[in-house]
């Protein structure tokens, strides 16, 4: 088999599928994490997800993280920076709905949590289960891994088309991680480029604890609207510096500056802690996420082409759920049933 895509998401299928047995080459048309893994913040996220089947994939990954964790550290210095600090989704108009996977917290709790939060901010939902990692030492670790047990990396190597894959590799299929760019083969539901920003700022002292993000950060990862929408995402780092996020646009690939989506950016951080207002940027950058139309990922078999198979559209949230992905796929291709049902993520759903 051969897996299209470098990014996390082709390693960790790189990964569980060569440890099933499965002869593996991985192709890209660039370097190691040169795409949208390169440009993520390092998101394993149940928080952000409702009741459905991304929340039980994104459980389900969650847990396959803590199980690669050990074999990945082992693989790059340093490790992949597996942080299971917890996220913290916070209100300044009242509770917020409950849900079985949190902790609702009062004013009083929630500055237990964040002490330096806006005075503002009167409750919160914590989350035990939020983690965040490294998303290029991760992808690089799978890669690894996968190479340990006997898969091929080809970088720099651009595929047009299925068939020739197929027939230069001599592969009897073919798996689509190409992210933002996988419309470009097969007939599954067309994903389209969303365009992030993150601000990322000079380093500091551990003063942010969790993954912190305000309430309506929920409402734009759900929102298919194309125009500019921001919401305040802030955590720290463990080399120091803080990543400031999320704005989300439909701009097609483009990669010009948006100064209002900076600011958004800067403005939201310092309304929701007070001390970022005196920091400096060190840098910004951007990624494309691959947004699926019905905001669900595509894994699974071509609905056209039995040869080739899917695995991406996870939007924002493909760091998270890459690893249950790849077993997702590995089990799916060897006959063995599932840890997550299938159905509802099949290329073949719109029709």
């Amino acid at each position: 088999m051969t897996v299209i895509g470098a990014g996390i998401v082709g390693a960790a299928c790189a990964l569980a599928c060569a440890r099933r047995g499965l002869d593996v080459t991985v192709v890209d048309r660039g370097g190691l994490v040169a795409g949208t893994t390169g440009s993520g913040e390092g998101n394993i996220l149940v928080s952000d997800k409702a009741p459905g089947p991304e929340l039980d994939l994104a459980l389900y990954s969650n847990e396959v993280w803590r199980r690669w964790e050990d074999e990945l550290d082992e693989r790059v210095p340093g490790g992949i920076e597996l942080e299971r600090k917890g996220g913290l989704i916070v209100s300044r108009t009242g509770a917020l709905p409950a849900s079985p996977l949190a902790t609702a917290c009062d004013a009083a709790e929630v500055r237990e949590l964040e002490p330096h939060l806006s005075p503002e901010i009167v409750a919160g939902s914590f989350f035990p289960q939020d983690m965040q990692v490294q998303p290029a030492r991760a992808a690089v670790a799978m890669l690894a891994v996968a190479r340990s047990l006997g898969a091929r990396l080809q970088l720099h190597t651009t595929v047009h088309r299925v068939r020739d894959v197929l027939a230069d590799t001599g592969s009897d299929v073919v798996v689509n991680c190409t992210g933002a760019w996988a419309a470009q083969f097969g007939s599954a539901p067309a994903v389209q480029p969303r365009r992030g920003f993150i601000l990322v700022t000079e380093p500091l002292p551990p003063l942010i604890r969790h993954k912190v993000y305000s309430a309506d950060y929920l409402d734009n990862v759900a929102s298919g609207d194309a125009d500019l929408q921001s919401s305040t995402v802030v955590e720290g780092t463990p080399a120091g510096p803080v990543l400031i996020g999320a704005t989300r646009e439909r701009v097609g690939f483009a990669r010009t500056p948006n100064p209002e989506a900076l600011h958004r950016l800067a403005s939201g951080a310092a309304a929701l802690f007070p001390f970022l207002a005196g920091v400096r940027v060190m840098r910004t950058y951007h990624g494309f996420r691959p947004y699926a139309p019905d905001h669900l990922p595509v894994i699974g078999r071509d609905p056209d082409d039995e040869r080739l198979w899917h695995a991406h559209g996870h939007e924002g949230a493909g760091i998270g759920l890459a690893p249950g992905t790849g077993e997702l796929l590995g089990d799916l291709l060897t006959g063995v049933r599932p840890g997550v049902d299938p159905k509802p993520f099949d290329p073949g759903r719109a029709r």
